[in-house]
């Protein structure tokens, strides 16, 4: 579990420490925290989480809103831990998109427990689905990953090595933003001091592939301050 990203989202700091503990005795070794709504959505644009949970009284946004809209960046498991347990309150919660609801006071070892079961069927689940479908539609552009292939608009553009390994990491991870040094840490594999000027080259080549003006972007777009992420585009 130690390659587990866990996003803890809960304002009672003595539960967030408790889980925390717990967590880190059980294997997981990546674990991030936010306190409101708000900070829930920002880490979840930042970063890719394998696990999240999710209580509903925040401050500001609650779980209940915020969890939608999650959802329409990863499919990986959300639990609801929470103090209400009404049975509406659970349908509810399912409804919106949880795997799994659990009311406070709980057991944490049995939260590990659970998170354990849903990670192994999330996993399979997914090596099921990429063994089925390894094609990537945009629309404009399809990426056939088990071909190694880019299609624009029906024909197949030449695409070096490693512009296609970058485009493909964006196509596995649509609407998520990457920073510069989060995409060559995780496509060149490198640690330590990144190069901009490599990833922006490549960004780059990859627009003028996919775009049908690679200074005015659809797809690959910069999200100012941030980095980049791949989007929908206009289809029409």
């Amino acid at each position: 579990m130690h390659d587990v990203s866990v996003l803890i989202v809960d304002d009672e700091h003595a539960i967030v420490r408790m889980l925390k503990k717990v967590l880190e005795k059980e294997g997981f070794a990546n674990i991030h925290t936010a306190g409101t709504g708000e900070e829930a959505l920002a880490a979840c644009q930042r970063h890719s989480y394998d696990y999240i949970i999710l209580d509903v009284m925040l401050p500001g946004a609650s779980g209940f809103e915020i969890c939608p809209q999650i959802r329409q960046w990863t499919d990986a498991p959300i639990l609801f831990l929470t103090a209400r347990s009404g049975d509406l309150d659970k349908l509810n919660g399912f409804a919106l998109g949880a795997d799994d609801y659990m009311t406070k006071p709980f057991n944490p070892l049995e939260v590990a427990a659970r998170m354990k079961a849903q990670l192994r069927r999330y996993r399979q689940a997914k090596d099921m689905n990429g063994a089925r479908r390894r094609i990537y539609d945009f629309g404009r552009f399809q990426v056939n990953e088990t071909a190694g292939e880019l299609i624009v608009e029906g024909k197949t553009v030449p695409c070096p090595a490693q512009v296609f390994q970058l485009l493909l990491f964006f196509c596995k991870h649509p609407n998520r933003v990457f920073s510069r040094q989060e995409l060559y840490e995780r496509v060149w594999g490198a640690d330590g001091e990144h190069d901009d000027n490599t990833v922006m080259v490549h960004i780059y080549r990859i627009r003028e592939r996919i775009e049908r003006n690679p200074a005015e972007p659809e797809y690959l777009v910069t999200v100012r301050g941030i980095g980049y992420k791949l989007v929908r585009g206009d289809r029409g």
